[in-house]
């Protein structure tokens, strides 16, 4: 009966597992290949804050008819408040209330938008000339100046924002110089550029929006600066003077204000993530599922926040990265350092690229090596060596990124993505096999625990993959039943098979 307990235990997982697939995908209509072009996004705000006591009012900007999206819908999520929306002036507002909150306060507003194939003309009445700013000197003179230079250079109002973008963000002269700085973030060149183009009467406005881009959280508004060319508002980029928003800029709010404001409360914070929306082949499912009285997408993934989505799309690769490793070691017979280091590391790869990611970490562990090297003279006992390793990984770490910035190299900064306790423990593997087995086997483990890294990278980014395990989590049960399986074998390995291939020839007539 014990020898049964294996196949009957692999047997079960994957009936269960290709069950509820096909369920999904022939009852309920799942989609099996991602979306080749997707117009619909998914935004979510999450707000939190702090009470101070007694009845809080939290006003938090949300989307009004934004530029070349439609908003298809829109959900309020807390719980104990009292929810209204109103305009308030340019803007859109949601009006959460409740009586006697106590802890952090958590909200979210969730919006699923859809690009329009056509930019929706929102003809804004011109405002008129702006009064001129009251300044006093040597503000004034350098302002006028500013103003003067600019228009000799410009042909409109479009133009005339943009040269004047470009020489705040170029070397600027002794004029300029007075209203800008180094240090100013994006939100003070926008206030600046609204401050000098009402000098030459030019109406501007600040305005605040999210880039959609896919599997994105804990996201950050970009500022980017408006002007009125007399006919309609035109976006100007605030850091190179462009013309036009981006693809996929979300506008969210208008004008120089935070998008939350409290009563009765501090420390507000707001974020965002973004996501693709494959809804539409969701929405037919779970109708499907209503009507068929079906549970299954009661515990679909797409149900949870959006940045909780984003961080299981990764997650869940993990465990088909540990099959493949299984599978190179206990089949192939691939030598890695330790069993989930090679893994870890495609996780990086991710970050970092895979041609950067194998470069930055070929050339950390190596230097790593060298100075396990002579750390070995010093005669240290484990813990200390190890502490010690660890803190110079860090080291080379920080060097590498200072070094790589200084050159011009910027993928050099997602060094820090790599899991320095793994690099640490893979340059102290690798400095014993390199004493006990000599340097070709040292070399020989560390080119096999690159190449699996490699691979397992190649299998993660795969859209295909990302997307079935992600819409079919329960896939996962077939992954750890082939891993079940691979566990019991103790046959040859390829590897093997290719070593005493000689001797097996000698056998023939």
């Amino acid at each position: 009966m014990k020898r049964f307990h294996l196949p009957l235990v692999i047997l079960v997982l994957c009936s269960a597992s290709l069950g509820m697939f096909f369920h999904k995908v022939y009852n309920l209509g799942f989609p099996l290949l991602p979306a080749q072009t997707a117009d619909n996004w998914i935004v979510e705000a999450r707000v939190s804050f702090e009470p101070t006591g007694g009845a809080v009012t939290a006003r938090v900007f949300i989307p009004n008819e934004p530029k070349r999206f439609a908003l298809l819908d829109e959900n309020f999520i807390s719980r104990g408040y009292g929810l209204t929306t109103d305009l308030s002036g340019e803007n859109r507002e949601a009006i959460w209330t409740t009586r006697q909150p106590s802890g952090r306060q958590t909200l979210y507003y969730r919006t699923t938008v859809s690009q329009l194939e056509r930019e929706r003309r929102m003809e804004a009445p011109y405002p008129g000339p702006v009064s001129m700013p009251n300044l006093e000197e040597p503000y004034r003179s350098a302002a006028d100046a500013v103003v003067q230079r600019v228009r000799e250079r410009s042909a409109d109002i479009t133009s005339f924002a943009t040269v004047l973008i470009r020489d705040m963000n170029n070397t600027p002269d002794e004029n300029m110089a007075l209203f800008v700085s180094r240090t100013d973030t994006d939100r003070d060149k926008v206030r600046t550029a609204i401050q000098l183009l009402a000098g030459a009467r030019i109406p501007a406005r600040m305005v605040h929006g999210i880039p959609l881009t896919d599997r994105t959280r804990d996201l950050q508004p970009q500022v980017w600066l408006e002007v009125h060319n007399t006919r309609q508002w035109v976006a100007i980029n605030p850091n190179t003077g462009a013309v036009g928003y981006p693809p996929n800029f979300l506008v969210w709010w208008y004008g120089d204000q935070d998008p939350v404001r409290l009563q009765r409360a501090r420390n507000p914070q707001i974020s965002f993530a973004v996501t693709q929306n494959f809804q539409d082949a969701v929405d037919v499912a779970q109708q499907r599922a209503q009507m068929m009285d079906s549970r299954v997408v009661d515990f679909s993934l797409f149900g949870l926040p959006i940045q909780t989505q984003n961080m299981y799309r990764v997650l869940l690769l993990v465990p088909v990265g540990a099959m493949l490793i299984v599978l190179l070691r206990n089949i192939v017979g691939v030598q890695t350092f330790g069993t989930f280091m090679p893994i870890l590391i495609a996780l990086s790869f991710r970050e970092t690229q895979l041609l950067g990611g194998v470069i930055l970490f070929t050339l950390i562990v190596s230097l790593g090596l060298a100075i396990r090297f002579y750390l070995e003279r010093l005669k240290l006992l484990l813990v200390p060596r190890l502490a010690a390793v660890v803190i110079v990984v860090i080291m080379l770490m920080l060097a590498l990124s200072i070094l790589s910035h200084n050159l011009g190299i910027e993928h050099g900064l997602s060094i820090a993505l790599f899991p320095m306790v793994i690099l640490a423990m893979t340059i102290e593997r690798m400095s014993l096999v390199w004493e006990e087995h000599g340097p070709s086997d040292a070399i020989r483990q560390g080119i096999g625990s690159l190449a699996v890294a490699v691979a397992g990278y190649l299998l993660m980014i795969n859209p295909y993959i990302d997307h079935l395990f992600f819409v079919f989590p329960e896939l996962l049960l077939i992954v750890l039943a082939v891993t079940l399986l691979l566990g019991r074998y103790t046959g040859y390995r390829l590897s093997e098979l290719l070593r005493f291939r000689a001797l097996s020839g000698r056998g023939n007539p």
